[in-house]
């Protein structure tokens, strides 16, 4: 477990002179001038002591800001350990390899080959078709109102639908939970106005609601992914079978309720905006449909829905000429990654054809790439296409507004209003 104190400082690292954890910096969206002007001049940085929630006595770490770095990273488990958490503030002792985002191989390979056990081809194709039926009904929704904040009403919706079809989540429930999980992710946010006590008794709704689910597919399993994963076993290399644990069930349902829906719910929406922004691509869309493709892509790159992600390094390694020491935490800062000059062309051109498109905001490969991905681009393209055939004149009409967590949290910025008309 990384302890801030005994973290050594290179002398003659470059210093950050801002604090990228700082909330006001995001009120408008991530930074990216700043990050090109840090990315361009240093890909890797040393940044100062900061206070988080989770450290008050502060903490530094390296933010690592470029495409072939961050791969680097992500890609060597062994030197860029998982084990004390994807935020910058490491786990304490008791939460170490808890959860599928803090574990490390062969324990975290052996979580992902059970989990993707419940994602059947059956299963994946039944999802498939979900999508489609659940974007039409959000949509035909969204259109009776006339107008509706796009965020909230439209692209939350999806997501959270689909994660509750995953779960096999009762409609009527859907709801609370869906509300619990929004105070979860919205809390960190000090313009929120979510106390401390109103987020914990959320987590707290939404974990017993978890365990009791998870009891109920257990003595009543029903043709659904959840009721697969609470029976599904696989050999261990001692030859033993291994499950899911209770424990490791439930938090695998919060990560799938938080993670799973903030981050698509941010580029659907994100995308939108961009879209407004450049509505010489959504022309070209409505030209040519045949470009959804790339566009998923370039939606995941421009938009960049994860922050940041930390690993600790187990070992002395070189970083992009910057002296790593064991145990320094390591921050990946994936919406700078996804610009950077030296992978993409004109990086700072939202451009539906873009092709190669290497953008990160899966993980950057290695042991740790998403599990949704596929969801995610399916519930994207789907969103997208029925967008141009419904509703080819959709307009924002108002400013948008963005929930700023700031990067102590994974999924730090995402637009939280932006409201639209939908006119058939």
């Amino acid at each position: 477990m990384l302890h801030d104190d005994d973290l050594p400082m290179t002398s003659d690292a470059p210093l950050l002179g801002i604090d990228l954890t700082a909330h006001d910096l995001y009120r408008g969206g991530f930074p990216h001038e700043l990050f090109r002007e840090l990315r361009d001049e240093h890909p890797v940085w040393r940044h100062p002591r900061t206070e988080l929630s989770r450290s008050p006595d502060g903490i530094e770490f390296w933010a690592v800001l470029g495409h072939p770095e961050l791969q680097a990273v992500a890609r060597d488990w062994r030197t860029f350990s998982s084990l004390d958490g994807p935020s910058i503030s490491p786990n304490d002792e008791r939460q170490r390899g808890h959860t599928i985002v803090s574990m490390d191989p062969p324990t975290h390979t052996r979580m992902r080959k059970l989990i993707s056990a419940g994602f059947t081809p059956r299963m994946i194709r039944r999802l498939d078709e979900r999508i489609e039926s659940r974007t039409t009904a959000v949509l035909d929704a969204a259109a009776e109102a006339g107008t509706c904040n796009f965020v909230h009403d439209v692209a939350y919706q999806l997501p959270m639908h689909i994660i509750g079809d995953i779960i096999g989540i009762p409609e009527e429930d859907r709801a609370d939970v869906f509300g619990w999980t929004e105070a979860i992710m919205a809390a960190p946010d000090p313009e929120a106005g979510i106390s401390d006590e109103a987020r914990f008794d959320a987590g707290m709704r939404l974990d017993r609601y978890a365990r009791a689910l998870g009891d109920d597919k257990r003595r009543h399993p029903v043709d659904d992914v959840w009721s697969i994963l609470t029976t599904a076993e696989i050999e261990g290399d001692d030859g033993e079978p291994w499950r899911l644990t209770t424990s490791e069930l439930d938090q695998f349902f919060s990560i799938l309720a938080v993670a799973g829906s903030e981050t698509t719910r941010s580029v659907i929406s994100g995308g939108l905006l961009a879209f407004q922004e450049h509505p010489d691509q959504w022309q070209r869309l409505l030209a040519d449909p045949s470009l959804l493709s790339t566009t998923v892509e370039e939606l995941l790159r421009w938009a960049s829905p994860v922050a940041c992600f930390a690993r600790t390094a187990t070992r002395d390694v070189e970083l992009d000429g910057q002296h790593v020491a064991a145990r320094d935490r390591v921050s990946l800062w994936f919406p700078a990654a996804n610009r950077d000059p030296r992978v993409f062309d004109r990086p700072d051109e939202f451009d539906i054809n873009r092709d190669p498109n290497p953008q990160v905001s899966f993980g950057g490969g290695g042991s740790h790439f998403c599990l949704g991905a596929h969801l995610a681009r399916n519930e994207i393209r789907t969103m997208f296409q029925e967008l141009l055939t419904r509703f080819p004149d959709v307009e924002i009409i108002g400013a948008p507004s963005y929930l700023v967590s700031a990067p102590e949290q994974a999924i730090a910025v995402s637009l939280s209003d932006l409201p639209v008309r939908l006119a058939p």
